[in-house]
C-alpha cells in the first residue's frame, strides 16, 4: 500500500487517527464498490483524536484554497498562539490583524481571522475554552454536535462533518468538498443535480458507516490523481482509469473529449 499522500491535510500526517484495514468483501452499493477499489489504491485509515479545536480551525484555514497553501498557515498559527494552554482562549485575546498576517498563506485570511476569532469567542463562552468543546465534540449526540457547530459564523456542512469525523472519530460521517461534491455526481453516486449536502445524504446512506471516512479521505485524493474537473483520465481511455467500469461518467463525452458539470449534462 503507498504511503499517504502528505499534501492531503485529512488523510495525511495531519489527519490522525490509526491505521484500520477492512476486507472488502462483496459491496452492497455501487458507492460501496467504489470506496473498496479506492481501499486498494490507498490507505485505510479509522479517524478520530484530534483536538476539536484545532480541527476546527485547520479546516477554517483549508476553506476555498489548496491545503498546500493552509498548512503552512495552520503551522504558523499553531507556532504563534499556541503556547498557551488553552488554543481557544489564546486567539479570542488575539488581535485581528496580527492573526490575519500569520494566516495570510491560505489566502482570505481577512475573512478567515475574523471567522477564527469569533468561533473562538463563542467555544470560550459556551464551553468555558478548548478543553470543553474537545469533549463536546466528542461525547454528545452527533447530530446536536454538528447543529451546533453549523451555528458558528464561517462553519457549513464540510466543515463541521470534518470535526465530527477527525476529531470527533464519529462513524457514518462522509465530509464533503468539490473533490467528493464533482466525483459522487460524475460517477452516479448521487443525483447530477444534487447539492453538498443531497450528495452527503446519498454517500452516508450507501457506504458502511466504518467506510466513510477513509471513503472521505481516498475520494479526494482519487480527484486530485485521476478525476479532474476539467480533464478526468477517462478522456486518455478506459484503462487510464482504474475505476472506469464503476462510473457513468455523467457529464464527460470520451467521442469529443468535452467536460461538462454533470447537473448542466443532456439526458
Amino acid at each position: 500500500m503507498p504511503e499517504e499522500p502528505a499534501e492531503n491535510i485529512s488523510g495525511g500526517d495531519g489527519g490522525g487517527g490509526t491505521p484500520a484495514a477492512f476486507a472488502p468483501g462483496e459491496a452492497d452499493s455501487r458507492a460501496e464498490a467504489v470506496v473498496d477499489e479506492l481501499g486498494r489504491m490507498y490507505w485505510q485509515k479509522a479517524y478520530g483524536g484530534q483536538d476539536a479545536f484545532e480541527c476546527l480551525v485547520r479546516t477554517i484555514l483549508s476553506q476555498n484554497t489548496s491545503d498546500v497553501a493552509s498548512q503552512p498557515a495552520h503551522d504558523a498559527l499553531m507556532e504563534r498562539y499556541a503556547g498557551r494552554a488553552d488554543l481557544a482562549e489564546a486567539l479570542a485575546d488575539a488581535e485581528r490583524a496580527a492573526l490575519a498576517e500569520t494566516i495570510s498563506s491560505a489566502g482570505l485570511y481577512n475573512q478567515k481571522s475574523e471567522m477564527i476569532l469569533g468561533a473562538a469567542e463563542r467555544i470560550c463562552d459556551e464551553f468555558g475554552g478548548a478543553d470543553g468543546f474537545d469533549d463536546f465534540v466528542k461525547d454528545e449526540d452527533p447530530g446536536a454536535v454538528r447543529d451546533r457547530l453549523l451555528d458558528i459564523h464561517g462553519v457549513g456542512p464540510k466543515t463541521a462533518d470534518c470535526v465530527l469525523l477527525f476529531a470527533g472519530g464519529r462513524g457514518g460521517v462522509f465530509p464533503v468538498d468539490t473533490h467528493v461534491h464533482r466525483i459522487a455526481r460524475r460517477m452516479g453516486l448521487a443525483p447530477a443535480d444534487a447539492d453538498h449536502e443531497g450528495v452527503r445524504e446519498a454517500l452516508e446512506r450507501d457506504v458502511p458507516a466504518e467506510k466513510c471516512g477513509f471513503g472521505h479521505t481516498a475520494m479526494i485524493q482519487f480527484g486530485r490523481e485521476y478525476c479532474s474537473a476539467r480533464k478526468p483520465a477517462c478522456l486518455d481511455g478506459p484503462e487510464a482509469c482504474p475505476l472506469y467500469d464503476l462510473c457513468d461518467r455523467v457529464g464527460v463525452d470520451e467521442v469529443d473529449e468535452t467536460v461538462v458539470d454533470p447537473s448542466t449534462a443532456e439526458e
